[in-house]
């Protein structure tokens, strides 16, 4: 579900290149889905469809992809992730309902936390929101917070929650408003690169590593938890920034006067430090500083 989406993209391209399974690949728009499959020269067995058309076939894996996170006018749709939140997970979950032996992969959020992450969050780490003061940024969360409690309500069906905290991919959209995508169009533009003096950490997953979570998922197939990912470092701004000053040229300048913000809170320390996905069979082959030179060289080589 989702297949246009950053995320859908990097799975397609990974069971392609596998050559494992058989997709069935619903979007709002069929065009740009077959657009990417000529991209990427798929030749596995997929099968292009509308929303509509979704019970109309089982499924051994149903992948919900579907989200507002890579819109160019994030924080005018904001306020529509609980609908839409709630429309594709209840197609998911009323199709469970039918044929309950079908796994479900949701990919929820880092964001189920809350919007202050002065320090990376572990197992023991709360979810924490002020109910008296709710503001915007604080929607994206609470929207994935209120699906995953959903599917833990439901311990007789097969779900399994993935919380991102960071992905980059080569399939990224550079008009995305992300700190990679905004890094990478101001060394095609040849701009200067604007920032704060605030030096945060991300965590980007590898694609390759994403696709590695999703197999082991599948393989256990049997059960109902959530997952928080996690490559095997992260990195932080200034290392991406040196890096990307050092190999391509990049010209960046710190502004006290500029603030880190995000739609979705501060995030100074973006990641999670809790690995029990391990005990599944993830083990993650990348750092995040990898996944960004790696997929990056061939985003630029374009």
């Amino acid at each position: 579900l989702g297949a246009t989406s950053h995320i859908a993209k990097g799975l397609i391209y990974y069971f392609n290149k596998n050559q494992t399974g058989e997709l069935f690949l619903f979007a709002r728009s069929i065009d740009r889905v077959q657009a990417f499959l000529n991209q990427i020269e798929c030749t596995l067995p997929v099968h292009v469809k509308e929303f509509d058309d979704f019970k109309k076939t089982r499924y051994d894996v149903i992948i919900n992809c579907v989200g507002i996170s890579g819109a160019h006018n994030l924080k005018e749709r904001i306020s529509s992730c609980f609908s839409l939140t709630e429309q594709f997970d209840n197609l998911a979950l009323d199709y469970l309902n039918q044929y309950p032996n079908t796994l479900y992969i949701n990919f929820s959020s880092g964001a189920v936390y809350g919007t202050v992450f002065a320090s990376p969050v572990n197992a023991s780490t709360d979810s924490r929101w002020d109910i008296h003061h709710l503001a915007e940024s604080d929607y994206y969360g609470i929207a994935k917070l209120n699906a995953e409690a959903k599917h833990r309500a439901c311990p007789h069906l097969n779900i399994v929650d993935l919380r991102l905290f960071g992905y980059f991919s080569r399939f990224i959209d550079l008009k995305s408003p992300y700190l990679l995508a905004e890094i990478l169009s101001c060394i095609k533009a040849g701009t200067i690169f604007l920032t704060s003096p605030d030096n945060i950490i991300r965590d980007y997953l590898h694609p390759a590593d994403l696709f590695s979570f999703v197999e082991r998922c599948i393989e256990k197939k049997r059960l109902n938890e959530t997952f928080d990912s996690f490559s095997l470092n992260p990195v932080s701004k200034f290392e991406m920034l040196d890096y990307f000053t050092r190999e391509y040229g990049l010209r960046f300048e710190v502004r006290d006067e500029i603030k880190t913000a995000s739609i979705t809170g501060t995030k100074a320390h973006y990641y999670s430090t809790d690995q029990c996905a391990m005990a599944i069979g993830y083990a993650p082959q990348f750092r995040s500083i990898d996944t960004v030179t790696l997929e990056s060289k061939i985003i630029l080589s374009t």
